[in-house]
């Protein structure tokens, strides 16, 4: 396109959004005076897997930022108990401050809230000096807004201000809003001492909480994720791939987390646990226990239930994962293909060429005739299970948030941001890959990763969308996939 045609397409489309010299002006030097704001303080945080609590932690206290900034402020000023004090009220305000009230007599709480209330202040403000009022404006979502920002202006040198601001606190504390004072004082301390969190992957795992998570990530003011593999496979499952569903519930069950299906996302799996009764209903199924912290709450009755319905999703996921690899050779993995290889008299499998014993030999859904095929009830599982992960409002809902906030990988500061691998060869120059009769570099095979999976969830095409959902599952566990990089 020709430079002067691109040129006044330009000007036009900015023309619509500031019509005037003044208020283009203004913006250029509104947009200047941020470039030269000091920079945010930018966050990493990758591996979550489903730990909320933890993950809640983290954020609350910015890895150490908080403390960080108590201690410029009050350095020579307070002990270090009285740091870690104040510390631990900003990251859990209800929580520690009633604890804390308790201890001060009743005709001394006032003068200890206010004491409170105006060391808050001072992190606030030394918070804030990375950004502009309109910045902070918007940080604001409290009945205290107007005060707040009136607190965090204020011209310590102005005596007549100085008294200005003290009655501010102590109508604030006359008026029995003091606790509630505290609690946007330090939740806005923890908005302010993080400009911008990189979540580096794996917020789904073995972690009961990923779902608690994901509506944390929802309601944070910057954030951009990096998929990571057990991500994508949720994402798969969400989109309605069979073999990502299956990989999803068997890792569940693998660590006894069924809060994050059935309570987070409310998929019912009351369909594997009828098909586990009626085809392992005398199978103890020893080798398909649950590695849970949980495991000593559960009756011997529920463990075992756990076990035979980690046993039929296993099954369920070779079958389904041999399905794919078939039908995609270009992936390379004939290696897991296993269940062919089973010789029932012998107890045995063939695994990379060597005959292994198998230490469990009950496997009553598998057809050696064609191993790879689901039988009718099984077929029945997956169909429901399938709807009832397409249409979880609440899953799709998440889903949806990592593919506007996520990608594959992510550049930042000139820094390349992703969770996996690129493929490099053994003279450490980056591995080209040839996919469709396309040869790729580095980039271009993880944006091509990135299409693929857009395409696995968003396209009305179905035979697109199946190429995407496959490679959803690759990205899951493939050895050159850029979100998992394993043999």
């Amino acid at each position: 396109m020709n430079k002067n045609v691109l040129k006044a397409e330009y000007l036009d489309l900015l023309s619509k959004q500031y019509p005037t010299i003044s208020r283009v002006s203004s913006e250029i030097i509104n947009q200047s005076a941020i470039l030269n704001l000091p920079k945010g303080t930018e966050h990493f945080v990758s591996d979550v897997h489903g730990e909320d609590e933890a993950f809640d932690h983290v954020l609350k206290n910015g890895s150490g930022s908080i403390k960080i900034k108590i201690d410029e402020v009050f350095e020579g000023s307070l002990l270090e108990k009285e740091k870690r004090s104040l510390a631990t009220i900003i990251y859990y305000p209800r929580r520690k401050l009633a604890m804390l009230l308790e201890s001060v007599p009743v005709e001394d709480r006032d003068e200890w809230l206010s004491i409170l209330l105006f060391r808050l202040v001072k992190i606030s403000r030394h918070a804030s000096v990375k950004y502009t009022r309109a910045m902070i404006r918007e940080a604001l979502n409290s009945e205290f807004d107007y005060i707040i920002e009136e607190l965090l202006h204020e011209q310590e040198g102005l005596d007549s201000k100085h008294e200005y601001y003290k009655s501010i606190i102590q109508s604030i504390i006359l008026t029995g809003r003091g606790c509630a004072f505290v609690l946007a004082l330090s939740e806005l301390i923890q908005r302010l001492v993080i400009s911008h969190l990189h979540v580096i992957g794996d917020i789904f795992d073995r972690g009961s909480g990923a779902h608690k998570i994901m509506d944390k990530l929802i309601g944070y003011h910057k954030v951009d994720i990096q998929w990571g593999n057990h991500d994508i496979v949720w994402m798969g499952a969400a989109a309605g791939s069979f073999a990502c569903i299956a990989n999803v519930i068997r890792v569940s069950l693998r660590y006894g987390n069924m809060k994050t299906l059935e309570n987070g996302y409310g998929i019912s799996m009351l369909p594997l646990a009828s098909l586990a009764m009626n085809s392992y209903g005398d199978d103890p199924c020893r080798e398909f226990g649950t590695k849970s912290s949980e495991d000593k709450s559960l009756s011997t009755h529920e463990k075992l239930l756990l076990s035979r319905m980690h046993k039929a999703i296993t099954i369920i996921q070779l079958k389904l994962e041999g399905q794919v690899i078939k039908r995609r050779p270009e992936y390379n993995m004939e290696d897991r293909l296993l269940l062919h290889t089973i010789n029932i008299e012998k107890g045995t499998v063939m695994v990379d060429g060597i005959e292994c014993k198998l230490k469990d030999k009950n496997f009553p859904t598998l057809d050696m005739n064609i191993p790879y095929s689901l039988t009718p009830e099984e077929k029945s599982v997956v169909r429901k299970l399938q709807n009832s992960f397409m249409y979880s409002d609440k899953l799709q809902e998440h889903v949806r948030f990592l593919f506007s906030k996520g990608s594959v990988y992510s550049i930042q500061n000139n820094n390349l941001l992703y969770h996996g691998c690129i493929l490099m060869n053994k003279d450490k120059s980056f591995t080209q890959k040839t996919v469709d009769g396309v040869t790729m570099g580095a980039k271009e095979y993880l944006d091509y990763a990135d299409k693929l999976a857009r395409q696995g969830y968003f396209s009305d095409n179905s035979a697109e969308r199946n190429i995407g959902q496959d490679m959803m599952w690759y990205l899951w566990s493939g050895k050159e996939s850029p979100l998992f990089g394993k043999d």
